[in-house]
């Protein structure tokens, strides 16, 4: 007899586990499937080193480049608003002093006690949003080294001429205060709400070395952004 077409009588040869392996039946792993394993696990080993990298970047760019801050009390307004975030440009003085009307943030006294391990945590909890710089000292430069400040009659003055500040409200009330002369590479701040802000006229003069950088533009609410 003839052999049908496509037919063998050989028996298909079974495997080690008694089972017919016929042609449709895979028998190992696909390729494409070892290669999405692979890159899988590449990704998993990468991932700590990632981490961290991104870690030290934002810390990098906290510490010498921006920083936003959050303004948590009412002492710099109309100009600020409880709950404004401000972008403040750590490089502005890097390469010049403050000038007179410039929004400046600036570290707290106690900052200066911190040891090495405390300042780099707490810029590593800042840079990550864990923590809130203590941005409540943000004020403005009113007086540079040297000059004479005094308040009298509600009006500022500056070397016994009276200062121009736009930036305030026409009904602004200000008490008696002075003349100091302000020391060398020291600052005189004060906050636009002048009749609810703690300022140089409490805690003195700032030195220069504490002033973080200049506040340069409102970035939240979007509906108050604009520059300082």
């Amino acid at each position: 007899m003839s052999e049908l077409p496509g037919y063998h009588d050989e028996d298909p040869t079974p495997d080690d586990f008694g089972a017919v392996a016929g042609p449709d039946v895979p028998t190992e792993e696909s390729d494409d499937d070892k290669s999405r394993f692979s890159e899988a696990w590449s990704f998993l080993k990468e991932l700590p080193f990632l981490i961290i990298g991104a870690l030290i970047v934002a810390v990098l760019v906290k510490s010498f480049l921006i920083q936003v801050f959050w303004i948590p009390s009412g002492s710099m307004e109309e100009t600020l608003q409880v709950g404004d975030r401000v972008i403040v440009n750590k490089l502005a003085y890097r390469f010049g002093e403050p000038g007179r009307g410039d929004v400046v943030v600036f570290e707290p006294e106690t900052f200066e006690s911190e040891s090495v391990p405390t300042k780099v945590s707490r810029n590593l909890l800042e840079s990550v949003g864990l923590r809130t710089p203590e941005s409540d000292l943000i004020k403005r430069v009113v007086g540079l080294p040297g000059e004479t400040v005094e308040i009298k009659d509600g009006q500022l003055f500056i070397d016994d001429a009276p200062l121009q500040e736009p930036y305030l409200p026409p009904d602004v009330r200000m008490s008696d205060f002075g003349p100091e002369v302000i020391p060398d590479d020291s600052y005189f701040v004060m906050g636009d709400n002048r009749g609810s802000s703690r300022d140089s006229r409490v805690f003195g003069a700032i030195e220069g070395s504490r002033i973080v950088g200049r506040a340069f533009s409102v970035v939240w609410p979007p509906d108050r952004w604009g520059g300082l």
